[in-house]
């Protein structure tokens, strides 16, 4: 296949893809551990990990290991068949976490719409009409049209109405907003235990003990969306472990394949008995090859002690950012958990992300002020020092243009 200049590629780019992304001037081309390469051989420490994704870095041999093996053997074969290696990943995902069965998609949008039908089908199990879900302002959940109706966040909805009926949002870690909504129709409320589109929000435990206790009470599902935050990377297997909450819904997407598209959902007790076979499905969800890359992915988590480390050195990145909010009055808050860490800043920061990428560190800006680093859970404190430094410079450069 001819090789194009990147000028070429934005132009053909420009003719032939649709218009839905506001890319960074960069073609990435070559990824290794925690360093990216772009067309023109420019090397970038990446803590931004693809937003979540390679959360074991760049090509870890494991996963490509176990990709090049199970292509050789089998890449799809349908749901139709017993597949051994999603038996195998949902047995593992079942005995690390509080969950009793798991189901496999290719995305985070799709387990969030398998959850939100899991949740319609139980609150109607009673002969009850329940069908409301409740969910929170700044949540994401994905953008397939049920998923974005569960969003609270109007600015992803606009355009696309009417959406589908039957969710309410309330305000994020408030308890008394989520009990002064629920009603007849309600059947689960929906959540994310740290909020990441939404600006690295984290959930106070006993905001989340107390939605686990009125959803016991109204006999209602308990649904974490953990797409983002789950799978080690808040130096926990699982978001709901720092409040000891169990949900009765995760879903997972993301880090699970370490870069190959799988979704998971998770369902414990009676929300393991709602599907009954016809009610969903998919095609290549759980297929041989993703299951096996996401297999290599808990098998490296655990052999290579990442979770521990994104605990370590998260921790030691929390407190040399502090270091620099205390000297650079630009900085509004530090605030995060394990390696899922979010810089407010007193100003836009659309323009940081860009002066990052041109001094070889890739990040992203959500929520307009909120720097997010979400990098590998493979970094060392060395990688940390080197972003710090750059950020320093960074700030230095800005302070001259911030009021």
């Amino acid at each position: 296949m001819k090789n194009y200049s990147k000028e070429k590629l934005f132009e053909l780019e420009e003719k032939y893809i649709l218009n839905t992304y506001k890319r960074l001037p960069v073609v990435l081309v070559k990824g290794e551990g925690v360093y990216v390469w772009d067309s023109e051989g420019n090397k970038y420490l990446d803590f931004l990990a693809g937003i979540a994704v390679n959360s074991l870095g760049h090509c870890h041999p494991n996963v490509v290991n176990a990709i090049k093996k199970q292509a050789e053997e089998l890449i799809h074969c349908s749901n139709l068949y017993y597949i051994e290696p999603q038996i195998k990943l949902a047995k593992k995902l079942v005995e690390i976490s509080c969950a009793d069965k798991a189901f496999f998609v290719n995305s985070g949008a799709e387990a969030n719409e398998a959850a939100i039908k899991i949740a319609r089908k139980y609150g109607k199990s009673s002969g009850k009409n329940r069908f409301e879900i409740i969910t929170t302002l700044k949540s994401f959940h994905g953008r397939t049209l049920g998923a974005l109706a569960a969003t609270g966040q109007t600015k992803y909805q606009k355009g696309f109405g009417p959406l589908p009926e039957g969710f309410k949002y309330v305000a994020y870690n408030d308890l008394k907003a989520v009990e002064d909504a629920i009603n007849e129709s309600t059947c689960a409320v929906m959540v994310e235990p740290i909020q990441g589109e939404g600006g690295i929000n984290i959930a106070d435990p006993e905001y989340l003990q107390g939605l686990r206790n009125l959803c016991d009470k109204h006999d209602l599902l308990l649904i974490f969306d953990e797409i983002q935050c789950g799978l080690g990377r808040t130096g926990k297997m699982f978001a709901y472990e720092h409040s000891g909450v169990e949900p009765d819904i995760i879903t997972l997407a993301k880090s699970l394949g370490g870069g190959v598209p799988i979704g998971a959902v998770l369902t414990k007790g009676s929300a393991s008995n709602v599907f009954q076979p016809g009610d969903h499905g998919t095609t290549f969800g759980g297929n041989p090859l993703a299951c096996s890359a996401a297999n290599a992915v808990l098998d490296t988590l655990e052999s290579e002690e990442l979770i521990k480390n994104a605990s370590v050195v998260g921790e030691y990145f929390l407190d040399k950012l502090n270091e620099v909010k205390e000297k650079y009055p630009v900085i509004k808050d530090v605030r995060g958990k394990g390696l899922m860490i979010g810089v407010e800043l007193e100003c836009e920061g659309a323009q940081f992300v860009l002066e990052f990428q041109n001094k070889g560190v890739l990040i992203n800006c959500t929520e307009g002020k909120v720097l997010r680093f979400l990098p590998p859970l493979t970094i060392q404190k060395s990688h940390v020092d080197s972003f710090i430094d750059v950020f320093k410079e960074v700030l230095k450069d800005a302070e001259s243009r911030i009021p």
